[in-house]
């Protein structure tokens, strides 16, 4: 088993083990031998890739809405610059710099999810007869893949080998014993699903983006690429590549409609959880913030009701039941009658006199007669 860095074995070899190790699980029931059971390792070979790369696509996921939410400003600065390129570069740069946002990390996730589907693209490629090895699989192995098909008859013969495509040649398929209509029967169907769920991908992928960005030119040029150009790509490159690979295309964008669906629904509880903390961060706001022209309130100093005051300032109220006039308690009568004073240990209101002042005033001066 070689080993060389620079062909990116180090891809080739993890992909050749997670398919060896779903072969095993299925064609323990099923038999090694089986096509259903290579099958079903192919597509759980892709769904175990994806699941694992689903962190990184998150992040792609949210560095893109991201993006899209500054696309407005973006889009003020360019025309803002349009005449002053350098100028432009730097405006944009410390937009992205205060947001927090870096153009380059919803590449990264890409970068590192296309080595990956290289190498299992590959990995199905080499199962071919006459071949020895296959990464992890050895020599038996890569002959049951070989042998393996889809609706053979009773004795083995005829069906369609996993290797075999609608254009290959009619002696090397008489050679793998596959049945050159029953392959055209069974790719048709693969190739269209594979469209199809190219297509809704797409759809579901786009449906996502703001209005400012999908009206940018490149973007809409894009758009239709996805949206046309690679389902039409997918199926007519269907009869030039082996059913494995239509099998593995069905089932990786297949995937990536439901994980779509699911990243969707992650962002949208997540915007609602930040947009319900704003909203509550508001609401504090408001009640503690005094309003425009508003006194602020001192919280040490009493409060006196508007509605009990007369024209003069003086409370009208009345004391509490027990209490006469001056603000004393008076248990016997609970008259409650007031004298027109402030009660006691409450500051009189502007106007009113002192509690327990006489009609002359507590501090005016007696004259003495001579």
């Amino acid at each position: 088993m070689s080993f060389n860095f620079f062909s990116l074995d180090y891809v080739y070899y993890p992909v050749s083990g997670i398919l060896w190790v779903w072969h095993k699980v299925f064609g323990s029931f099923m038999g090694a031998d089986n096509g259903w059971a290579w099958v079903l390792s192919v597509v759980f070979l892709v769904f175990t890739l994806r699941a694992i790369l689903f962190k990184p696509f998150m992040k792609q996921m949210n560095s893109q809405l991201r993006m899209q939410e500054l696309q407005p400003q973006m889009k003020k600065i360019r025309e803002k610059y349009k005449d002053d390129r350098q100028r432009q570069s730097e405006e944009l740069m410390k937009l992205n710099k205060e947001a927090g946002v870096n153009p380059l990390a919803g590449c990264l996730p890409a970068l590192i999810q296309a080595p990956v589907f290289l190498g299992l693209f590959h990995v199905l490629r080499e199962f071919k007869p006459g071949k020895t090895e296959n990464y992890f699989f050895g020599q038996n192995d890569v002959g049951s893949f070989v042998d393996a098909k889809l609706f053979a008859n009773s004795n083995g013969t005829g069906g369609a080998p996993l290797s075999s495509f609608i254009t290959m040649p009619q002696n090397e398929l008489a050679a793998l014993g596959g049945h050159h209509a029953t392959v055209v029967w069974v790719a048709i169907p693969l190739m269209i699903l594979a469209g199809i769920a190219t297509h809704m991908t797409s759809r579901k992928s786009i449906a996502r983006q703001s209005a400012a960005a999908a009206e940018a030119p490149q973007t809409a040029i894009m758009n239709k690429v996805m949206l046309y150009l690679f389902p039409l790509g997918v199926v007519a490159g269907g009869p030039f590549f082996p059913l494995a690979i239509l099998i593995y295309w069905l089932s990786n964008n297949t995937w990536t409609f439901g994980q779509l669906f699911v990243a969707h629904r992650i962002q949208d509880r997540q915007k609602a959880e930040l947009a319900s903390v704003v909203e509550a961060e508001q609401q504090a706001a408001s009640f503690t913030k005094p309003r425009p022209g508003a006194k602020p309130v001192d919280p040490k100093r009493p409060l006196i009701n508007p509605v009990s005051m007369d024209k003069t300032g003086t409370d009208k109220s009345g004391p509490a039941s027990g209490t006469n006039g001056t603000g004393t308690t008076n248990g016997s009568t609970g008259t409650g009658s007031t004298n027109g004073s402030s009660p006691a240990g409450q500051r009189p209101a502007p106007g009113a006199r002192p509690a327990g002042a006489r009609p002359g005033g507590p501090g005016k001066k007696k004259t003495r007669k001579r």
